[in-house]
């Protein structure tokens, strides 16, 4: 057997997004899916877009605690146009290396 721990150590899951948000018609809920947004942050995006709708997705660096960092992580699952796709799923490398997903909609 292996020394204390090793038979109790479970792989370490990694968080995978799929999708875009529509910056301009998301909900809090969607602009919450997003890595590293939450809802004080989503909130913000929505009175942004109240005042003036976004034109470019580069503007989000315009809304409070976004800035060019945390867009450049952002910038692929944003979007102005078509509906909000975005997903999130679980993935968990097996024992084999293989990885399983779980998704969470």
């Amino acid at each position: 057997m292996g020394g204390p721990g090793v038979a109790d150590a479970a792989p370490a899951s990694r968080t995978q997004y799929s999708g875009v948000v529509n910056l301009n018609e998301a909900s809090a809920s969607e602009l919450d899916l997003l890595p590293g947004v939450g809802e004080k942050a989503a909130q913000r995006i929505i009175q942004h877009r109240g005042k003036r709708p976004f034109q470019r997705v580069e503007e989000l660096v315009r809304v409070k605690g976004f800035g060019r960092k945390k867009f450049l992580k952002l910038k692929a699952h944003l979007t102005l146009s078509g509906p909000t796709t975005l997903k999130v799923e679980q993935v968990a490398p097996t024992l084999e290396g293989k990885e399983v997903v779980a998704a969470n909609n």
